[in-house]
Order: C-alpha cells, then sequence, then structure tokens
C-alpha cells in the first residue's frame, strides 16, 4: 500500500519506491529506502510528515503515493 494510506503514529516498513530514476533519487537522498522503518507524524491533505531515520520530513500527497510500505 501507499504511504498516504498510513496510519498516524504507526511503524511502517518501506517494500519499494516506485516513479522515475530521478524521484527515486530524491526519495533515497531523504533517507526513504527499501527496508527503512517510517513513522507518520502527521497528515494534512495527504501531505505528511514523517519521521524517518531520526529526521521529520515533510512530503507531498504525490512523493507520498510512489513510497510502498
Amino acid at each position: 500500500m501507499p504511504l498516504t494510506l498510513a496510519v498516524v503514529g504507526e511503524e511502517i516498513i518501506i517494500k519499494r519506491i516506485g516513479g522515475n530514476a530521478e524521484v527515486r533519487a530524491h526519495l533515497q537522498n531523504l533517507g526513504f529506502v527499501s527496508g527503512a522503518a517510517v513513522t507518520v507524524v502527521s497528515s494534512m491533505s495527504g501531505n505528511l510528515i514523517v519521521n524517518v531515520k531520526g529526521a521529520r520530513v515533510a512530503v507531498s500527497k504525490e512523493m507520498a503515493q510512489k513510497i510502498f510500505v
């Protein structure tokens, strides 16, 4: 399922990253890699704030739909 459907406060594991090579590289630079644990901190209109590798990162709805958990 895409990250946009994750429950706020639940720790989940990233299974794969979709999108073109440029999008995947950008997400990997932010810490979104397969096997990484992420926690959704808050969700507003589909846009997310997630805790990944000890840092809070804001992710747009479009980007979050490319992250599968």
